[in-house]
Formats: structure tokens, sequence, C-alpha cells
């Protein structure tokens, strides 16, 4: 690449991107970070978690005091919180109609759902499912007696967690239930999510360089599975990890020559991304 990007804000997915295999941000990474926030380019944290689940990888890279390391997107961008202020400025949830129904035909397949709150994960049936989704994203599960009850009120995520196979024949069943009610899609292979519609990691970004006063086209996202898509197609650059998904490398403007286990993302900024 010739001239390098002038990128003021950076959006990084966590699982398979930024983090490595043992869910650890390496040094590299964290360097590369810091010295961005120091230029003063924000370094936004956007994942599939929930808020208290990402926090642990905002402490890693040590800039939540500065600026640039001011906000995290939660929940695929049905959350923006603010650590300065110690709040929520950004907020979507799913209607109680799309998750009781979403209950509904999941126990029909024999799957159970769960919603999510900023700490904590609720399920109305404890399985090895929600044991793995708890012990993946940090947050404490809580099994509730009336879990039916729980869903008359709404959420900002439903997540199905599930046999792969069994979850792709699902995913069939709720997309052409809902239609654009709800955006459904896969974030792991065996963690089937449902969200608010027109909701996503992208939507978030946009509305958060908005919020901050920084032009759309001067956002950059980082990512590789089917959760990322949605910032891919809109953020000003888009990358793709070279360990991603081939449909997700296809729809990138970049793709990095190394893997979440070779700081993939911290190598792709240093040769491409103006840090003068």
């Amino acid at each position: 690449m010739g001239n390098k990007l002038n990128v003021k804000l950076i959006a990084l997915d966590l699982d398979d991107t930024l983090l490595d295999d043992n869910r650890e941000i390496d040094d590299g990474n964290v360097e590369v970070l810091r010295k961005c926030s120091e230029k003063g380019i924000y370094i936004v944290l956007c994942s599939g978690r929930a808020e208290d689940a990402i926090l642990p990888f905002v402490r890693r890279i040590e800039i939540a005091g500065e600026e640039g390391g001011r906000y995290i997107i939660a929940i695929n961008g049905c959350s923006v919180y603010d650590m300065h202020k110690r709040q929520q400025i950004f907020c979507r949830k799913v209607e109680p109609e799309i998750l009781q129904r979403t209950n509904e035909i999941a126990e029909s397949f024999g799957l159970f759902t769960e919603v999510y709150t900023a700490d904590s994960i609720y399920y109305g049936k404890e399985t090895k499912w929600t044991k793995l989704d708890a012990q993946l994203c940090g947050l404490k599960g809580v099994l509730v007696k009336d879990f039916k009850k729980l869903l008359e009120e709404p959420f900002t995520k439903m997540l199905v967690p599930g046999e792969p196979s069994v979850l792709l024949k699902l995913q069939d069943v709720l997309k052409k239930e809902f239609g654009e009610r709800a955006v459904i899609f896969t974030s792991k292979p065996y963690f089937l999510e449902i969200l608010p519609p027109n909701c996503g990691k992208g939507e978030a970004i946009l509305w958060l360089a908005k919020h901050v006063g920084i032009d759309p086209k001067t956002t950059m996202a980082f990512g590789d599975s089917m959760n990322d898509e949605n910032m891919i197609e809109r953020c000003g650059y888009s990358v793709a990890m070279c360990n991603g998904l081939d449909y997700i490398k296809s729809i990138a403007d970049f793709v990095t020559d190394k893997t979440n286990n070779e700081c993939g993302v911290g190598d792709f900024i240093l040769k491409n991304v103006n840090l003068d």
C-alpha cells in the first residue's frame, strides 16, 4: 500500500481477531493500540459480549482513562457504553413477542434460550451449552425458575446455544418467521443470536462516530466472522483477519497478512495506518 490511511476510530472484534486462541491480547497488539490512542485515535472494543465481559480486555490495553479508550460497543451493537460517565449511551432491545416466540420455537427443536444483561446471562435450564457460554464470555449465569415470565420484558440479546447442525435448521425457521423484525445469525457455529432489527456493530460504530464528531469515512473495523459482517460493510475501511471466514474476507477492503495468533491487528495497523 502506498499512502497510509487517515483513521480516527478503530473498532475491534475480540474473538479470533484481537484475541489469540487463548482469548488473550498479545503484548504486540497492546503496544500498537496504546500508540494509536496516544495519537488521538479512538480504540473501540466491539463484541457480542456484554459490557462486563468486555471490561477485562479494556483494562489489559490500559487506555480506558484516555479519551481514545472511552467507549465500548457490546451485544453486537445493541449497546454503547461510556466508561468515563459509567453509563450506557445507546441501547436497542428485542421485543418481548420475538423473545417469547423464539423460545417457543427453540424448545420445539429441543433447545433452550438465554437472555443477557450487562453482567449476567439468564436461562430457564442449565445445560453444557449455557455453561460454555458463561465460561467463554466471563459472565455470571443465573437459573430463572419462571423464565417465560422473564421474557415479558425486552432484552438486548437472546442467544440459542446448541449443536451447529440443529442451529442451522432453527436459524432458517426463525428468519422465515420474523423477516426484518429481528437480526438473526450465528456468531459461533454453536451460538445462534437474535438481535433487534436495524441493529449491528456497524450501526453502533457509525452512531458513535457521529456522537464524537468524526467523519464515518475515517472509521476502521477489524473482524473475522458473521457477527462482524455488519461493520465490515458499513465502516470507512474494513479489515478481515486472514484466519477469518472466506465470505468476510471477500467483502472486506483489506485482509491482514498475519493471524490473530501473530498480532495480525497490530501488524496491519503499523503497515497501513498513519500514526505520525
